[in-house]
């Protein structure tokens, strides 16, 4: 009994470290109706309502889901949702004929006339791929059983992009690598990644920069791979990468440990103190702070929160909860939300 406890609590010490690093798991299933046109070529609301209406009717069957038509939806509402993760820009460009349904806990997302007709997506806490995977399986059955969905016996699922023939799944992790970027090392993990079949993307996944020491691992094909290969594939990776990151963070405290708590502190600071605060400065100070946590300098209360600054900072949401008309206002405004949200969830050690 004893040595089971020791063991339990040597894993959720290992997960903990895990859990710095690794931010989110995601797994994304593309699918597309059988007979009916991409979205680039869809000109029928008819055919919009159809795959719309059917996915909803399927949904009803599981959790409460909130849906939203983008079309009944201000840009700026939509860029907040994309902000926040939950849609693409591709979702917004198709904002006529699409839409996206939410589950209640917002893990669960699905959009609807999207690049693909049915994008389904589950998205968990720190670093288990199997966890949103076994979730989101239930729904994909599912959709497969009531929907004439696109498949092909040498292809697999039929998809937009070439990238996702095959099983359609996109498996993928959002990294913390502060340790990795700082010690000039994120070039080199960028090349392993591809020489392993995956790829690095920014915050905002393909075509975005990162934010933030911010970075999305995922499998770069599915064809000729099963779901279980896929996920096994990524995590192995993300595994080696931890462990790196973890290391890479200690050496840094090693080689120059007042440089960091400076660097750290420095920033904690000017976000308590700034008047003035623009979008990319919130994101680099953001992620100085959250260094300083992992680092031992600086506590912050709550991790869920505080993560939620990242986004809750940026231009749409901020504009959701407060009026402005300009840049200059937007980014007082900003400085003031995101100072007092700062000195709520941390402190200096």
């Amino acid at each position: 009994m004893a040595k089971r406890n020791i063991k339990e609590r040597a894993q959720r010490k290992i997960m903990e470290i895990y859990d710095s690093i690794a931010i989110s798991s995601r797994i994304r299933l593309a699918r597309n109706v059988e007979g009916l046109q991409f979205y680039t070529k869809m000109q029928s609301d008819v055919d919009a309502a159809y795959i719309t209406g059917s996915v909803m009717r399927t949904l009803e069957k599981f959790d409460v889901f909130n849906f939203f038509s983008l079309k009944e939806l201000s840009l700026n509402e939509c860029n907040a949702l994309f902000e926040q993760h939950l849609i693409s820009h591709e979702l917004i460009e198709n904002k006529d004929i699409s839409g996206v349904a939410i589950s209640e806990d917002g893990n669960i997302i699905v959009m609807i006339n999207e690049e693909d007709h049915i994008r389904e997506q589950c998205i968990e806490k720190g670093f288990n791929l199997y966890k949103p995977y076994r979730r989101l399986s239930k729904i994909d059955d599912e959709i497969l059983r009531s929907l004439p969905i696109a498949y092909d016996e040498n292809f697999g699922f039929i998809t937009a992009s070439p990238s996702n023939l095959g099983t359609g799944m996109r498996a993928s992790v959002m990294l913390f690598l502060p340790a990795i970027e700082l010690s000039g090392k994120i070039e080199n993990t960028i090349i392993r990644a591809k020489e392993n079949g995956l790829t690095v993307r920014g915050i905002y996944g393909e075509g975005s920069k990162a934010l933030g020491y911010f970075y999305q691992i995922s499998n770069q094909g599915s064809l000729g791979l099963d779901e279980n290969e896929i996920i096994d594939k990524v995590s192995e990776f993300i595994y080696s990468l931890c462990n790196e990151e973890k290391e890479m963070r200690y050496i840094l405290l090693e080689e120059d440990y007042d440089k960091y708590k400076d660097m750290t502190l420095r920033a904690y600071g000017v976000l308590t103190n700034c008047y003035s605060l623009a979008e990319d400065e919130m994101m680099e100070l953001l992620a100085k702070v959250k260094l300083g946590q992992v680092l031992g300098f600086i506590d912050i209360k709550s991790d869920e929160k505080y993560q939620k600054l990242f986004y809750e900072g940026l231009s749409a949401n901020l504009a959701e909860i407060f009026e402005f008309f300009d840049k200059k206002k937007e980014n007082i405004i900003r400085a003031e939300y995101i100072s007092n949200k700062v000195k709520e969830l941390s402190q200096r050690r």
